[in-house]
């Protein structure tokens, strides 16, 4: 397909060039399935070719359109068959006052121009199409094959330009297991005020494909090393040196580093990583330490949901994730017995949320990985998940909508509607938690007629 793309732009006179993270991913024998084109085209002569366009491949033919995505910035996007392509016109920024974006941008006529704007010397490749040859100013395929980010030109200069890059750069260290090159990883410190500037939904983009990877402590502990992560994710960062010795083997910060790796390692969605790494955020600021020298940290379940919700609003995640995650965060500290009644046993149902079980439980493993970098055994938390699998077997009556009677059927009773209803309907689920052979209409009915009785007949909500 990017044959055919470029056979428009060929066929107009103009030059084309794949770039970007396509280029590094092919050189590094990566599958990339993110493409971006460099031009000479202006923007509105890549609008021209392609809007509307019929593109012609033997007999058949196919339609694409354009969106001027970024036309400020010289970009636009083909859509072309079931692909985006984004395509830029040669470009030679000017002064970054904002460290963030440029001033103004000027076209270039060359791409060896475009080329030396870029952040890493991996990213500054591209290969002309539709056959070639590969343009590589800056060794790039030889630093893609010594697994290794290294900035074009000078670095502070480079990353002056964008406070977006250090991030960036700590960000393919993850992704691609790559090493920073010693000057790349010294200038950082130095750009860590403009990074404070970036917007947080910029930044949120990088952490994610960070805590996305294969294993994300590579780029958090070189972000610790750097000051971006006390910068960023100052929460995180209070948790080195917080000692919990007796239980773990290691602080509160690799603790939950060692989680977040094995949430990653087992393939788990970005709400669970965000929990494994952010779960013990409260241990800093509820250590007690006792007279025998053993720390505890009573109730930090409650305090990491507050900083992760804190820390979560400040990037602008969505609130479904927000929920999510400080609800497994909040909830993670639970400690089955055999003892535990069923009644007991649903009540944690309810609290944790049926629909959660699965993701809370994964959370635990992770935690329990991260006591001493260990993978728990097969059977661990299994008494009460069979616990739960019995129980739900033998009754789903865990909420509201599951009781027997309705608030409707409380009114045909005499019972106003209010806040005397909504207490009458939670202590008839209380009873049915209790006893589920409860939960029948004509038992519940006569259960609200007495707690009714009890409130008194008239009196005030």
């Amino acid at each position: 397909m990017l044959k055919e793309v470029a056979a428009v732009f060929t066929g107009a006179g103009k030059q084309v060039y794949l770039v970007g993270g396509a280029v590094r991913d092919l050189l590094g024998n990566r599958k990339s399935n993110d493409w971006d084109l460099a031009t000479d085209a202006r923007p509105e002569e890549v609008i021209a070719l392609f809007h509307k366009k019929k593109i012609y491949r033997g007999n058949a033919r196919s339609y694409s359109f354009v969106v001027p995505t970024g036309i400020k910035h010289g970009t636009v996007t083909i859509h072309y068959k079931d692909i985006s392509i984004e395509v830029t016109t040669f470009r030679s920024e000017s002064k970054y006052s904002d460290g963030r974006r440029p001033d103004n941008v000027k076209f270039a006529l060359t791409i060896e121009e475009d080329l030396s704007r870029r952040d890493f010397t991996m990213n500054a490749a591209a290969y002309r199409l539709p056959s070639g040859p590969l343009v590589d100013p800056y060794d790039g395929r030889g630093d893609i094959k010594k697994r290794l980010i290294r900035c074009v030109g000078n670095p502070e200069e480079r990353f002056s330009e964008d406070g977006l890059r250090p991030v960036r750069a700590m960000r393919f260290t993850s992704q691609l297991n790559f090493s920073l090159d010693e000057k790349t990883l010294a200038a950082i410190h130095g750009a860590l005020p403009l990074t404070a500037r970036v917007a947080p939904e910029r930044i949120r983009n990088e952490l994610d494909k960070i805590i996305l990877s294969d294993k994300p402590s590579a780029a958090l502990l070189l972000m610790e090393k750097t000051g971006l992560l006390g910068l960023l994710l100052p929460e995180l960062a209070a948790c080195r040196g917080v000692e919990q010795k007796g239980f773990h083997r290691f602080d509160v910060l690799d603790h939950s580093l060692l989680a977040c790796d094995f949430a990653a390692g087992k393939g788990l969605g970005l709400e669970l990583r965000l929990a494994a790494l952010y779960h013990d955020l409260g241990k800093p600021v509820t250590v007690q330490t006792g007279e025998d020298g053993v720390r505890t940290f009573h109730k930090h379940e409650r305090e990491s949901s507050g900083l992760a919700r804190q820390l979560l609003l400040r990037f602008r995640y969505p609130n479904a994730v927000i929920e999510k995650v400080c609800h497994l965060v909040e909830e993670h500290m639970f400690y089955y017995e055999e003892s535990w009644t069923d009644a007991a046993v649903r009540r944690f149902i309810v609290r944790a949320g049926e629909e959660h079980l699965p993701h809370l439980f994964n959370l635990r493993r992770a935690d329990a990985y991260g006591m001493a970098g260990e993978e728990p055994p097969h059977n661990f938390l299994l008494p009460l998940i069979e616990r739960i699998e019995k129980i739900l077997a033998q009754s789903r009556a865990l909420s509201l909508k599951d009781l027997a009677i309705s608030g409707n059927d409380l009114i045909a009773q005499g019972v106003p509607p209010g806040k005397r209803m909504g207490l009458i309907l939670n202590e008839l689920l209380e009873a049915v938690l209790e006893d589920p052979a409860l939960n029948t209409r004509e038992k519940l009915l006569e259960i609200a007629g007495k707690i009714n009785e009890r409130w008194g007949v008239g009196s005030g909500e």
